[in-house]
């Protein structure tokens, strides 16, 4: 005896979820609360910039800005290049240096 088909099943289960996501985007979207930001290690960083980790060791110690759990060291990428963005405007033209 089949109460519900397969098709309608999965139907109602894409209703379901679409509506949990749509609620969930709305609540955080109203409260203006961004979503968290991975935090990315010195590795991962020296990457995604193309700079080796002495220049980013470097560039640290010039105000760079980093959350430091224990002794790991963590970055969020849109500080970094908000800061590298800002340096590069007061050097008119140059490359960041920080």
């Amino acid at each position: 005896m089949e109460i519900i088909n397969n098709e309608a099943l999965s139907q109602c289960i894409r209703d379901a979820v679409r509506a949990e996501l749509q609620e969930h985007f709305r609540i955080t979207g109203s409260h203006g609360q961004a979503a968290e930001e991975r935090l990315l290690s010195k590795q991962e960083l020296a990457a995604d910039l193309g700079v080796s980790l002495v220049t980013l060791s470097e560039w640290m110690k010039k105000d760079l800005p980093f959350l430091r759990l224990h002794k790991r060291v963590y970055f969020k990428k849109s500080e970094v290049l908000t800061i590298m963005q800002q340096n590069g405007k007061d050097k008119k033209g140059g490359e960041p240096s920080l």
